[in-house]
């Protein structure tokens, strides 16, 4: 399982603090039950809004290398198959 990106981190801690702090005053509960509940309810919307932020896409010398590698030789394929492509007027 990857790692949490720290927009991922941001956005799901206030999200469990501003919704807890939201139900507890529109519920105006004052049972420890009710309080569990809703801390149970805060902790699973913020843990779904975590994991549906979208993660960035790897850049640098990390990232996974895609297409066509560079070099010489490289480019001398691409040229190759260019040149081979018919052109229509």
């Amino acid at each position: 399982m990857p790692r949490p990106t720290a927009a991922q981190l941001a956005y799901g801690s206030a999200t469990v603090i501003v919704s807890t702090i939201a139900m507890l005053l529109l519920s105006q509960t004052s049972t420890g039950l009710g309080v569990a509940v809703i801390s149970a309810a805060a902790l699973a919307l913020g843990l779904l809004v975590a994991v549906t932020v979208p993660a960035p896409a790897r850049r640098g010398r990390h990232a996974a290398r895609t297409g066509v590698a560079a070099g010489p030789a490289s480019a001398d394929v691409v040229a190759e198959a260019v040149a081979e492509q018919p052109v229509h007027h």
